[in-house]
């Protein structure tokens, strides 16, 4: 499963003579599309009954007794990692503290009976994320004194105690893939009683999984459980039984994680990459078995890359959708060169909700779906006829992205209003969210349906979507057309706001209209009022000019892929529609 990385060019680029990519489906069928959110009824009583009961029995001497091996344990190889890890945050490792999303954790006060740092940097630290990121710096013997005293502490704190985070299942499932993969920088020690722990533990791991994978909650988390499963036959004496019942589940799960198209179901890139990553670093422990890797895992890589690689801009660094990050183009680049699948970049995603057009160097990305449902995300967002516009390496229309990137600079307030329409270049109804997100933080009621007709004209790639997430409340559907010129310098938009079928006029409702620019956008009014110049940092400029509403530059921010903010402008389109609609025309223009 070797693969060559991936370079970046300015626009879909073609093939290499001679290789055989993966088949993708990438027709663009003209004619009006309806896409429908799936029916989220939560779990059943039963699912809930058995997830109590799951968690219930941790509490207990009944599931310690289950995972108590009967047989000495060791390895049966050392798989490669194919994804290269952080120097940074390995040097921040060997300097004395974890670096995790601009937080800090000296090593010294490190207490894993009561860690006090945020949920994401807790998931990075029971995982063993960050053996990569200590691998990718320095020689083993500098390394292994840090993390075999990381991995003491963890096991005297949690190797006999059953609990969540750390026992979590998909954290559980990352543990066994890295514990494995750098299985040199923990098992060094000359100390048998400690080399015995963390063989077993491996073993208790795997025992807890074949328990609770199948209770995990649905999407990428649950895959990585059934990852954890399969790895685990592989690396230890007398895995077959466990491999038989491992992969069984592991298809099952990915019958139901992803689309047809590729796409996860929790519709996040973020979960798309951790999916590869997973995915990738299984398929690498068959290889350390000389084993060929099952059909139904290279079918599903085969479909999650393109479906991947369609939601990345020019520059190969990924959009922001669905509480993801602006992903660097390198880390991006290293997974996909992980999966092995070389392949062009999905264009429609039909079921997975996200639309690419591409012109010249000009790449615009489009949510054309309803959110996901509540039971398979906790970060999703009201972004439902957003886009993104970018122009080679510079981006210049985006969204703020990053809301489930909490960490030092994204606190929880601010990830959740990150999640709302408003951090997203769209437009909002009467101040409200298209997809009300609830005081839980699930998301509620709002978009159901999504009508989506794409076309390719001489004059362009014309794509025209609505939705019926203002519908109920407010009585107006928001139905958005998008023209892409075919040669990428000009992008042509209009907003329009149409009475619902079948309910009452509610009367005059404010609406506003969001671009948020990208980083290195800096904006400025024309004379009337109705018009803005964007001088890009790299010196091009573009020009936005609006048909109707009063016109504003105001702040926003833009999340990177590393969770950190940085300031940046929004335009912002104002205006009252009447119960009888309104439609608003604008236009980006590349002028010099």
């Amino acid at each position: 499963m070797e693969g060559r990385p991936l370079t970046t060019a300015p626009a879909d680029p073609p093939l290499d003579p001679g290789y055989d990519a993966a088949p993708i489906d990438d027709t663009i069928e003209p004619g009006k599309r309806l896409i429908r959110l799936p029916a989220d009824k939560g779990l059943s009583l039963g699912d809930r009954v058995a997830n109590a009961i799951t968690r219930l029995t941790w509490r207990t001497p009944l599931h310690a007794l289950r995972l108590k091996g009967r047989f000495p344990l060791k390895l049966l190889g050392v798989p490669a990692d194919p994804v290269p890890g952080d120097p940074r945050a390995g040097t921040a490792i060997r300097a004395g503290h974890f670096l995790h999303r601009g937080l800090k954790l000296p090593l010294g006060d490190l207490d894993f009976a009561s860690l006090t740092v945020a949920p994401a940097f807790a998931d990075y630290l029971h995982s063993f994320a960050w053996l990569r990121d200590l691998a990718a710096t320095g020689t083993r013997a500098d390394g292994a004194p840090i993390a075999e005293a990381v991995v003491r502490h963890w096991l005297g704190t949690h190797g006999e105690t059953v609990s969540e985070p750390a026992w979590r299942a998909d954290n559980t499932g990352w543990r066994i893939l890295f514990w494995a993969a750098h299985a040199p920088l923990i098992l060094s020690s000359s100390d048998l009683v400690y080399r015995s722990a963390v063989l077993n533990h491996l073993a208790r791991a795997a025992r807890h999984l074949d328990r609770v994978a199948d209770k995990t909650r649905p999407g990428t988390g649950q895959m990585v459980a059934w990852v954890g499963i399969v790895a685990a036959s592989l690396l230890m004496p007398g895995g077959e039984p466990r491999q038989v019942f491992g992969e069984a589940g592991l298809r099952k799960v990915l019958e139901t994680s992803f689309y047809a198209d590729g796409g996860n179901i929790s519709r996040s890139p973020q979960a798309q990459l951790d999916a590869i990553m997973a995915l990738s670093m299984l398929a690498r422990t068959y290889d350390m078995r000389r084993m060929e890797v099952p059909p139904f895992v290279q079918e599903v890589l085969a479909r999650a890359v393109p479906a991947l690689l369609g939601l990345l801009h020019a520059d190969g660094g990924m959009g922001c959708w669905q509480g993801s990050g602006a992903t660097s183009a390198a880390h991006v680049q290293a997974i996909v060169a992980a999966s092995g699948v070389r392949t062009r970049p999905l264009k429609q995603a039909r079921d997975w909700g996200y639309q690419r057009l591409v012109a010249n160097k000009a790449v615009l990305l489009a949510d054309a779906a309803p959110p996901p449902i509540a039971r398979v995300t906790e970060a999703g967002c009201a972004s439902t006829l957003a886009f993104e516009l970018s122009d080679g390496d510079e981006r210049i229309v985006v969204n703020c992205g990053g809301a489930a990137l909490t960490g030092a600079t994204i606190p929880a307030d601010l990830a959740r209003g990150l999640r709302t329409t408003a951090a997203h270049s769209t437009l909002t109804l009467a101040d409200s969210n298209s997809t009300a997100i609830l005081p839980g933080g699930a998301l509620g009621k709002g978009v159901t349906e999504v009508e989506l007709d794409r076309r390719e004209t001489p004059q362009g790639s014309r794509l025209e979507m609505s939705h019926d997430g203002y519908a109920r409340r407010h009585g107006l559907i928001h139905r958005r057309l998008l023209i892409l010129s075919p040669n990428g310098r000009e992008l042509r938009g209009e907003d329009m706001l149409l009475p619902a079928p079948r309910t009452r006029r509610k009367g005059d409702k404010a609406f506003t209209i969001r671009f948020h620019l990208g980083r290195n956008i800096s904006a400025s009014l024309t004379a009337d009022g109705l018009g803005a110049l964007l001088r890009l940092g790299g010196g091009p400029l573009w020009q936005f000019r609006t048909s109707e509403g009063e016109l504003a530059i105001e702040e926003s921010l833009w999340v990177d892929g590393d969770g950190r903010p940085y300031p940046t402008e929004q335009l912002v389109v104002t205006g009252t529609a009447p119960a009888g609609g309104v439609s608003v025309g604008w236009i980006f223009k590349h002028i010099g």
